[in-house]
């Protein structure tokens, strides 16, 4: 194989190595894509042209500067304080449960199209963590730094993993689009976006119950966490009452 037909790909282990170094991820990105673009022989001014034009036709640009500032401001005016209180007055409501209905609601609405209705910014960080931790917080009292930590991770890991299978379901998302397009493109003519989201279902179930079970065994591993921490703290309080 020609070695110049693979020069389009060494965005890749820029992507890897970047990534794996701890890089700043939109540092990665761009020198990335400006190395892909030289490779192909693209004329910097029109990579440059190219770069600004996706970006400013970007929707996400939009949620940037609107979502983010509303969201501040309601976290300064004590959003995440309301999630917690009003999760600690529900008897029955623990982290695992919580995640869990967030998690089938999720992919649910991902699976119609409708991926802007959740997400890290907007849903998780706002209300789906402080809700998480108010459960827990309700059953256990005050929790330690790194059980606060693994249930932010487990509320951002439901909106990425549902978001991620669920929305390969709709016909009309643009990653089923474009590998129909892709597959027409060199030959393969008879897949249709119908066939592709139906081959999804399969997978959007298997990762439900896969991810159902890990979050149905979260609320105990918080209560065995809980209790070595206990342990831990109270075997540590004489030490230093002796020091």
């Amino acid at each position: 194989m020609d070695s110049s037909s693979l020069l389009p790909l060494i965005g890749i282990p820029i992507v890897v190595l970047g990534f794996a170094l701890r890089f700043n991820p939109l540092m990665v990105v761009t020198v990335a894509g400006l190395a892909t673009g030289l490779s192909v022989g693209m004329d910097f001014i029109v990579l440059l042209e190219t770069f600004g034009e996706k970006f400013m036709s970007s929707r996400q640009l939009g949620s940037i500067l609107l979502i983010l500032p509303v969201i501040g401001l309601l976290e300064r005016y004590g959003l995440k304080e309301r999630a917690q209180t009003w999760v600690a007055s529900i008897s029955y409501a623990t982290t695992g449960r919580i995640l869990m209905l967030y998690f089938v609601v999720r992919e649910m609405i991902a699976a119609l199209g409708l991926t802007s209705l959740g997400g890290q910014a907007q849903t998780v960080r706002p209300l789906l963590a402080p809700m998480a931790e108010g459960a827990a917080t309700n059953l256990h009292g005050e929790l330690p730094p790194a059980i606060r930590d693994r249930i932010a991770a487990h509320a951002a890991a439901c909106d990425n993993v549902a978001l991620f299978f669920g929305e390969d379901i709709f016909i009309a998302f643009g990653a089923v689009l474009l590998m129909v397009s892709f597959l027409r493109e060199n030959g393969i003519t008879e897949v249709e976006p119908l066939s592709v989201g139906l081959w999804a279902i399969p997978t959007a179930l298997c990762a439900l119950v896969i991810h159902l079970f890990r979050l149905s065994r979260l609320d105990a591993r918080i209560a065995r966490d809980m209790q070595a921490w206990r342990v831990s703290a109270a075997t540590q309080a004489p030490t230093k009452d002796a020091a």
